[in-house]
């Protein structure tokens, strides 16, 4: 299964596009979608999207896993962040991926195996897991990927990938 893991947000979406086959991974790509601070909202936006359609049409991953929105005290930018997890969403669907949602809770149990584990913690057992030669940056960067073997984790049996390729 190919899946590409979103840690949603305005200024920076991170990526993580991953092979998953019989308990092994490839990792195919990891980064960052960044948007100047300055830009309006719209445009940012419309960058997000463009971009993140690029990436899918590039990998081409069946599956996309974007991390729920987790509330924050800053009202403001929980908004923008969910405005950006808005288009992420309609991108996946218009590129007809199935999507899966994960908290960071879920993410953190299946990484780490502890649903409390420090970023830290997330970020070790990334880098062992993809066998990265060194921690991914920025931690939205880990935190996708972090996503993505959260899905791959999570993906069903092997019958079940099956009988769901062959009703598209």
């Amino acid at each position: 299964m190919r899946i590409i893991g979103i840690d949603p947000g305005l200024a920076i979406v991170g990526y993580g596009v991953l092979e998953y086959k019989a308990g092994r991974f490839t990792t195919l790509a990891y980064g960052s979608i960044t948007t100047p601070a300055h830009t309006e909202i719209p445009d940012r936006l419309q960058s997000i999207y463009h971009q993140l359609d690029d990436l899918i049409k590039m990998y081409r991953p069946e599956d996309i896993a974007v991390e729920e929105l987790f509330f924050h005290n800053n009202q403001k930018t929980v908004i923008s962040v969910a405005e950006a997890r808005g288009v992420i969403l309609l991108c996946a669907k218009m590129n007809g991926l199935n999507i899966y949602e994960y908290t960071p809770l879920q993410v953190k149990q299946a990484v780490v195996g502890y649903g409390r584990a420090e970023k830290k913690q997330v970020i070790s057992m990334v880098t062992s897991l993809l066998n990265l030669k060194e921690p991914p940056k920025p931690d939205d960067t880990a935190d996708a990927l972090a996503i993505a073997v959260c899905r791959a984790h999570s993906g069903g049996s092997q019958i079940e990938q099956y009988l769901k390729r062959m009703s598209r």
